[in-house]
């Protein structure tokens, strides 16, 4: 089973200081700029790849510890199964204390993205898809209502999932991800369906 897992910080929970107005005949929806942010949570989200079927979790911090309890929620949900999981860099992904789990969890194993590359991370078209659809034109008065926001794009997204088509040939894409000229300004090349 490959999994892609990532966790997107810092989601803030902004309340728009006014409602937005409406679409009418040649004037799109509109609505103010000013905001109160009212705090922020952490998605943590492992997108399954055969499926597109996600786990996920919305912690207070993105620490190494808050990463390994998701890691642990992960492995638990696919139970006798071989999981490979695929991070980038960053530094919790590596901590000390991650590598003594899978020390003793050798049925999960890691793979790190290439620097410049977490691009190849399909929990990051995920990211995306839900920012667009979910977060971007949303007021939130509470944290509470943010994560209940997330949740219910997950469940339908979970209900409705289908497998990620890439749009460039596998040569295309490892081309692009060993040459480190081009490395800088890649994105996501998949589509939905």
């Amino acid at each position: 089973m490959v999994l892609c897992l990532d966790e997107k910080p810092q989601v803030q929970a902004l309340e728009r200081t006014a409602p937005a107005l409406p679409t009418r005949p040649g004037s799109p929806e509109r609505q103010t700029f000013d905001y109160v942010r009212h705090g922020t949570t952490t998605l943590f989200a492992a997108l399954e790849v055969a499926t597109r079927r996600v786990t996920d979790a919305c912690t207070e911090r993105h620490r190494h510890q808050e990463f390994l309890a998701f890691l642990k929620r992960v492995a638990a949900t696919y139970p006798r199964r071989q999981l490979h999981v695929v991070v980038d860099n960053y530094a919790t992904h590596k901590h000390p204390a991650v590598r003594a789990w899978l020390q003793h969890h050798r049925r999960v194993r890691m793979h790190f993205t290439p620097t410049s590359g977490s691009w190849l991370n399909l929990v990051e078209a995920f990211f995306s898809i839900l920012t667009r659809q979910a977060l971007r034109r949303g007021s939130f008065p509470t944290v509470a209502d943010l994560i209940a926001a997330i949740q219910r794009f997950i469940d339908a997204w979970n209900d409705r999932c289908t497998p990620f088509t890439w749009t460039k040939d596998p040569d295309t894409v490892i081309a692009k991800a060993t040459d480190p000229r081009r490395r800088k300004t890649q994105t996501t090349s998949v589509t939905e369906h």
